[in-house]
């Protein structure tokens, strides 16, 4: 967002990031140029007569500002979703359920800061459980983003004997980069030093591309199977099949 904003906007033109969801029916939480700065990576709050919350479901409890929990919405709004067509009881089973019967679950984490505003990370789904430590993948890939040379990362989570789960990291280099063992350890110190030494990946590897379905979605199945060594399943959905057996290739390359 920096560096849009410097360089494409010219430091004039205002970057609005929003949040929302199909079933919200509109946007819900954007920053309002003019009236609230701008937070890069945050959507800043949420708009007047929207109420967020943050709820941790383990301890069964909100969390206060500033913190970081699941998405939560606590009073109505103008544009929500009213119901599931001739099945009112999975609408309520999928959506009010989680915290109580009048609390929005999101299924999206996020941390709210001292002054309200919320950045959200990602999908509860896209959270990795490392020795006993809830990761974000998101927070690993802006690490990995981070590094000077690295147009764009991914992140998965491999299973491991002792620590549950561990972060593999593919990572597109931009045209003038070449790939070695020691930029690898690079990008993995850089992530302990930015995300804490829990979140460093076991492995980081260079790929041409991502496997992304037509609306750009990465397909992290295809990548979990590959860190795993399985076979890559179902390619049908990729805008491009192909990229999932380069991956492969390129993945077992660095391996030896």
């Amino acid at each position: 967002m920096g560096w849009y904003y410097e360089n494409i906007g010219r430091e004039q033109c205002p970057i609005v990031d929003t949040w929302w969801q199909t079933e919200t029916g509109a946007v819900m939480s954007s920053n309002l140029p003019g009236i609230n700065d701008m937070v890069p990576g945050s959507t800043t709050y949420p708009f007047p007569g929207i109420e967020f919350g943050l709820y941790d479901s383990e301890e069964q409890q909100f969390v206060d500002c500033p913190g970081s929990g699941e998405l939560v919405v606590t009073t109505p709004w103008p544009a929500q979703l009213r119901t599931l067509w001739q099945d009112p009881d999975r609408y309520k089973d999928e959506y009010f359920s989680d915290v109580d019967e009048k609390t929005y679950y999101v299924e999206d984490g996020a941390q709210c800061d001292e002054t309200g505003s919320y950045t959200i990370t990602g999908r509860i789904d896209d959270v990795l459980n490392v020795s006993g430590h809830r990761l974000s993948t998101v927070e690993i890939e802006n690490a990995l983003q981070g590094y000077e040379g690295v147009a764009e990362a991914a992140v998965i989570g491999r299973e491991h004997e002792t620590k549950g789960e561990e972060p593999v990291g593919f990572v597109i280099l931009e045209q003038d980069q070449d790939w070695s063992e020691d930029m690898e350890q690079e990008m993995r110190d850089h992530v302990g030093q930015e995300a804490g030494n829990i979140a460093k990946p076991a492995r980081v590897f260079a790929v041409d591309d991502l496997p992304k379905t037509n609306s750009g979605k990465i397909m992290r199945r295809i990548l979990e199977n590959i860190s795993a060594g399985e076979e890559l399943g179902d390619t049908s959905t990729l805008a491009d099949p192909s990229v999932a057996e380069t991956i492969q290739e390129q993945t077992q390359e660095q391996m030896q």
